[in-house]
């Protein structure tokens, strides 16, 4: 197979063929190599290896082919220097705190992050004398004043979950390297199809792959992406000790689906700006969630920084619970289910459900309403899914 740059072509032709060294056998298709461990020539080639002194797979726990296609291939669409790939998405945010932090250090946190994410910061980092203090993702002067001289890093995400606020990543870079912190930016709701953190000065990029870089709904991972360096020393030896691993028929699947990924967002993203703009229409609706629409209080930063929408719209109803539930209740065809990217629309009640384990006040204090709902935008059409909803409307 010929050495190509890869870095010399768009995003849509790395999700497709990047990261894919062919084999002896010629293959067309990424191969899912299904092996625990690989065979050395000899006992000294077994003792290079392990030590680091010679390339080559060691154990697939941190080592395989397969796993290794889809991390090279990441790396390349999100701009970064390289990809360690995870179990799950808290998988990976368990590895940056793990790889990064020690007891003493101080995290400062955006408030509209998942809720697994606040419980992880919370009560397994805060077990181990690690202090997270979480603020309004949208106001640059509450990140300022929350930072410490032991802050490590500001970690957020943005669009957040699930009201889809957006961060303006250039400023909390600038005001992070100011205070020798690191920027860690969850991807997940973009993907590298809609914003380039790292063009905007992001240290760490995280991802679910679970979510739209699998697009279907089939399988669990997560990935992180950041400089050589500090995957070198601080990311990759966790994954070689921890052993929170990405299993190659996993990674198989994600790299199918990042060769869809750059039709399937535009689709998304097409079809949740219709939906948001009919939402605000109906009577029954008292709010919508959504950067596309000029309501929206970061539309503007939104253009700037995304080069669309995204596929997740929330919005509010003044009843609350009861009728949210009703609402949800009613569709026939939309999946009720708390995930998300998925090519089936899919809907929930975040302060019930993904949200559902923060205290009461904790979900006031990043504004999530009993009466909330969250949907992602799927690939149906798009008059299919206003009539579904409109059984509960």
């Amino acid at each position: 197979m010929k050495d190509i740059n890869w870095n010399d072509y768009s995003l849509e032709t790395q999700a497709i063929r990047a990261g894919h060294k062919r084999t002896h056998e010629d293959e067309h298709s990424m191969p899912i190599f299904a092996t625990s461990s690989y065979v050395f020539k000899s006992a000294e080639e077994a003792a290079l290896r392990f030590t680091g002194q010679k390339p080559g797979n060691i154990y697939s726990r941190f080592t395989n082919p397969t796993v290794n296609a889809f991390q090279e291939r990441l790396a390349l669409m999100e701009k970064g220097e390289r990809c360690v790939a995870f179990a799950s998405g808290m998988a990976a945010i368990m590895a940056v705190g793990m790889g990064l932090l020690k007891a003493g250090d101080h995290v400062v946190c955006s408030r509209g992050v998942f809720g697994n994410t606040v419980l992880m910061f919370q009560n397994y980092f805060g077990k181990f004398g690690v202090e997270t203090d979480f603020v309004d993702l949208t106001d640059a002067s509450a990140w300022e004043s929350a930072i410490k001289p032991n802050t490590r890093f500001l970690f957020l995400e943005t669009p957040s979950n699930p009201l889809i606020e957006i961060a303006d990543i250039q400023l909390l870079a600038t005001l992070a390297h100011q205070h020798n912190c690191l920027l860690i930016v969850d991807n997940c709701f973009c993907t590298p199809v809609l914003q380039k953190p790292f063009d905007l000065g992001a240290d760490m990029v995280i991802h679910s792959a679970t979510k739209y870089l699998d697009g279907q709904g089939r399988c669990v991972g997560g990935a992180v992406i950041a400089s050589d360096d500090i995957i070198e020393k601080h990311i990759y030896p966790y994954l070689r000790t921890g052993g929170a691993s990405m299993s190659p028929f996993n990674a198989w699947i994600f790299l199918s689906g990042l060769e869809t990924l750059a039709v399937r967002m535009k689709a998304h993203c097409d079809s949740a700006f219709e939906l948001a703009k009919w939402l605000e229409q109906q009577p029954a609706v008292a709010k919508v969630h959504y950067p596309g629409l000029q309501s929206h209080a970061q539309h503007e930063l939104a253009k700037r920084q995304q080069s669309h929408f995204g596929g997740i719209v929330s919005f509010e109803l003044d009843c609350g619970k009861e009728h949210a539930w009703k609402l949800i209740d009613a569709t026939e065809m939309i999946s009720i289910t708390a995930n998300l990217g998925d090519v089936k629309t899919t809907i929930t009640h975040p302060a019930t459900t993904t949200h559902g384990r923060l205290t009461s006040e904790a979900r006031a204090a990043a504004g999530i309403k009993d009466g909330l709902v969250r949907i992602s935008v799927g690939l149906e059409q798009i008059d299919d899914i206003k009539n579904d909803l409109l059984k509960g409307l």
